[in-house]
């Protein structure tokens, strides 16, 4: 397929619109980010002509996006959990799969509970729960001064409180305990063909993999979770569609209870967790 040839001012945004290399969704999305409207302004203004600026900034869109940029670091933007976040190349995109790991933790967290996000992000998880379950207190960490950036942009745009701080998963910690602790780590295995295909190509290496077995996160987690958690707590963590089985042999080689995996829509074994044993 041949790259998408260069807009030209004069072409009105129905042309632009007709462009065959791209998706159609795809060229709606980058041609209203270019032109700051919405997806029924494109068809009641379709007739509208494009400045020389537009030409190049819609061109210099559908060139990127052809090259395999990932549309929400096009536009700097994904929705998660119905929420509009800030995306950049610091942080991964924020996938839909990754919902079930809210889901479970909202249904699991006690009233006016601690939360602890591991590896935020664009602070998506973090964001979700609190915007979601006011009453809870929501610390967030992370290793990426830029992730950590973006997460508080993120939770200033959505009026929450997420008290976020810098730590290699809980150096930063000292004496806090939570009710539960939440997390979607590095875990493609090193080498593994995904990190080379579609949009992982784009995104930080250190957040989709451990660069080893795809594990090492899960177990540090697993390790140090007990240590943070109150009587009762839970540990969720989200993980590879063919890591279920491993990570329920992980919790099931310490003291937690109840060691479960939950499917995603597609029907894979996304999440799994357990918890301590004792009542909150």
């Amino acid at each position: 397929m041949t790259e998408p040839l260069p807009l030209t001012a004069g072409e009105t945004i129905a042309q632009a619109l007709l462009r065959p290399v791209l998706d159609i969704s795809e060229r709606r999305i980058l041609l209203g980010h270019a032109l700051g409207l919405t997806r029924i302004e494109l068809v009641t203004e379709s007739e509208r002509v494009l400045s020389p600026e537009q030409a190049k900034r819609v061109t210099d869109l559908y060139a990127r996006r052809f090259g395999g940029e990932p549309i929400a670091y096009l536009i700097g933007a994904r929705e998660f959990y119905g929420l509009r976040f800030e995306i950049t190349p610091a942080v991964l995109i924020p996938r839909p799969d990754t919902e079930l790991l809210v889901d479970l933790a909202i249904e699991r967290l006690p009233r006016q509970g601690r939360v602890l996000d591991m590896g935020t992000g664009s602070g998506a998880i973090a964001i979700a729960l609190a915007h979601t379950r006011r009453d809870a207190c929501v610390i967030a960490l992370d290793l990426s001064d830029p992730a950590l950036a973006v997460a508080k942009r993120n939770a200033a745009a959505h009026s929450v409180q997420v008290q976020l701080f810098c730590s290699d998963w809980f150096d930063a910690l000292t004496d806090q305990r939570f009710e539960m602790i939440v997390a979607n780590p590095p875990y493609v295995v090193a080498g593994d063909h995904h990190l080379g295909e579609g949009d992982l190509r784009f995104e930080p290496i250190d957040a989709l993999t451990d660069h080893a077995d795809g594990l090492s996160a899960l177990r540090q987690i697993v390790k140090g979770a007990w240590r943070f958690l109150e009587p009762g707590g839970w540990l969720l963590m989200e993980h590879g569609y063919d890591q279920s089985a491993a990570v329920r042999a992980l919790l099931g080689a310490t003291e937690f209870v109840d060691i479960q995996s939950w499917q995603d829509l597609s029907g894979i074994e996304r999440v799994t967790g357990a918890r301590v044993p004792g009542k909150p």
